[in-house]
């Protein structure tokens, strides 16, 4: 009995779950499908929908933000489409000067097709890749 048999879902701190919700809710377009508590919070978590089912858990902690890696990716068909959805919706894409960027903040990954990140309030960073 290995854990590959068994779903996963990410975690992710923030340090204000009202400002989270705006963000993830309000800019990314994320379904809420369940709240609760988080440690003493009791409205302090959500679990996010993404790809046809629970995808995302955000709750609020004093450990939010401690990580520069990307903490979650979304692998999507049309990249421009959905970077031009998240600018239009607030969300500033982030730039690394190791990196060549084209105008819209996508970069080519490594072994082919495209990335870009983005971070949330608390400086947790995001992708989204395509494979063309």
């Amino acid at each position: 009995m290995g854990l590959g048999n068994h779903q996963l879902r990410p975690s992710i701190a923030v340090s204000d779950i009202q400002q989270a919700v705006a963000f993830y809710e309000g800019r990314l377009g994320l379904e809420p499908v369940e709240s609760g508590p988080s440690a003493h919070i009791a409205d302090g978590s959500r679990v996010y929908a993404s790809g046809g089912g629970p995808a995302l858990n955000v709750y609020q902690s004093e450990t939010a933000g401690k990580s520069p890696a990307t903490l979650a990716t979304w692998y999507v068909d049309d990249i421009d489409q959905v970077v031009d959805e998240l600018t239009a919706a607030g969300v500033e894409l982030t730039r690394y000067d190791e990196f060549e960027h084209d105008a819209n903040g996508i970069v080519p990954r490594a072994g082919g097709g495209r990335i870009a990140w983005f971070q949330d309030p608390d400086g947790n960073t995001f992708a989204i890749e395509a494979d063309v």
